[in-house]
């Protein structure tokens, strides 16, 4: 039952994510959450984020931003990364991820998405299929809706991380 949130594997941030491999192995486009993920919760993009959106089109990736926020947030950010979007996208919903994958012309087998959650970004890829890959928030501070599904997602996150260490044991 809890695998419906488990990520396909984690990363310590979107910076540790081998996204030449991810080319190389058929992956054309990836979906990103914002908040916690590229940026401390409602920052401006930086130029490391700038730099990295550079280096994923330079790479042949597309990109869409996927966010619950409204369109204020989430429109400059996208501007400053060069990247569509979509607002108010209702994760875990499936829309969303499906109207990311048709601005980017890609399938749920193309597409990878980077996020920060467990219940809302891990849980709308996997419905559609998509390859999820969770990412350490970057930040601690948060709005307290948030801090309380962190502490559900940590109990989800210990069986998760039982799994994948019998999983490599056997191995």
């Amino acid at each position: 039952m809890l695998e419906a949130f488990y990520p396909r594997e984690c990363a310590g941030s979107v910076w540790d994510i081998p996204w030449e491999e991810w080319y190389a192995r058929g992956m054309r486009g990836v979906i990103f959450d914002i908040d916690n993920t590229l940026t401390p919760h409602g920052a401006r993009a930086d130029e490391r984020v700038i730099q990295l959106f550079a280096h994923l089109r330079k790479t042949g990736l597309r990109t869409c931003l996927l966010s619950n926020n409204e369109e204020p947030r989430v429109a400059p950010f996208a501007e400053a990364v060069q990247s569509v979007y979509i607002c108010k996208a209702d994760k875990p919903a499936k829309r969303g991820y499906r109207c990311a994958m048709e601005q980017m012309g890609t399938a749920p087998e193309t597409t990878l998405f980077v996020g920060d959650q467990l219940f809302t970004d891990v849980w709308g890829a996997n419905r559609c299929g998509i390859y999820a890959i969770l990412v350490e928030p970057i930040h601690p501070k948060e709005e307290i809706q948030i801090v309380l599904k962190r502490r559900l997602e940590a109990v989800v996150l210990y069986f998760y991380r039982k799994r994948e260490a019998k999983s490599h044991k056997s191995s």
